[in-house]
């Protein structure tokens, strides 16, 4: 994929930076594959507002995605790699040899015309899916599944990989995208190749009005705000807090740096072999 950069005519075209949809082969979803998505502006099913920033945007429609790759030992073709807009990557349209369609995500090499399959004993080719018992030993892989059958959940977004280490037991070593080392039952299904769209990470839309098309409302600082709006809110111009010195923290009082969340006893610990962060060596 490659990105788009304009002449600076406007301010706004200035630092733009636009995918070029090169590889994008149809512009109509299959009908079939979509439901009705319904906007939420943020709020609960009280009218309690529960995610800031959120409201407005265009109508979108949400594409049903494969993570499981059920049908298992049946050849598809691909038909069209197609826009999504509920997510970063691209996703390809499959048609299975019985007739039925279903939506996976585009690694980067697939095109229009290739077969793909998923099952124990098919080949680990770009856009097939196995189990990692069966996945070589340093294979980059994607949708990678936490527990087996209930689809893939691990590196689904534009450019992401995971890293196939080794094989201890019943248990994968893979390697995840932010560094973390973790076992992962060899039964998980994971897809062959890395997430399609690498380019994604460098698009800049130039402009504030494509956020809101988006249904990205405005964010602003909390030093900025009112006492009665946030812990850091209030006092004479450029204040450290109001009244004195506050740590950076969140509206609700939840300190933003260096306060770890993740609780201390988590059954999950245990399948980690080596954290994101590891301690720096002395």
């Amino acid at each position: 994929m490659a990105l788009k950069t304009f002449r600076p005519l406007t301010p706004a075209s200035r630092y733009k930076a636009l995918p070029s949809f090169e590889e994008i082969t149809t512009s109509k979803p299959q009908k079939s594959l979509l439901v009705i998505k319904k906007k939420s502006g943020g709020r609960n099913n009280n009218g309690r507002l529960t995610c800031r920033h959120m409201g407005g945007g265009h109508k979108q429609k949400y594409r049903i995605i494969d993570f499981k790759r059920k049908k298992r030992d049946i050849e598809a073709e691909v038909k069209a790699i197609e826009y999504d807009p509920n997510r970063s990557c691209r996703i390809a349209l499959l048609q299975y040899t019985d007739g039925e369609k279903a939506y996976i995500l585009a690694p980067v090499g697939l095109g229009v015309g290739d077969k793909v399959s998923a099952g124990e004993n098919v080949e680990p080719k770009v856009g097939n899916a196995l189990p990692l018992s069966a996945v070589p030993l340093g294979t980059a892989i994607h949708n990678v599944e936490f527990v087996a059958g209930r689809g893939g959940q691990i590196a689904r977004s534009a450019g992401q990989l995971v890293m196939l280490n080794n094989r201890e037991g019943d248990y994968a070593l893979v390697k995840l995208p932010s560094g973390e080392i973790r076992k992962i039952h060899v039964k998980c299904y994971a897809t062959i190749g890395q997430v399609g769209n690498v380019e994604h990470m460098n698009v800049s839309s130039g402009k504030a009005g494509r956020s809101r098309w988006l249904g990205i409302r405005p964010t602003v600082r909390g030093m900025v705000m009112n006492p009665v709006d946030h812990p850091m809110g209030g006092g004479q111009g450029k204040s450290k807090g109001g009244g004195g010195r506050h740590h950076p923290m969140s509206p609700w009082g939840q300190l933003a740096k260096g306060f770890k969340t993740r609780k201390k006893h988590k059954t999950s610990s245990n399948f980690i072999v080596e954290r994101r962060k590891s301690k720096k060596k002395a």
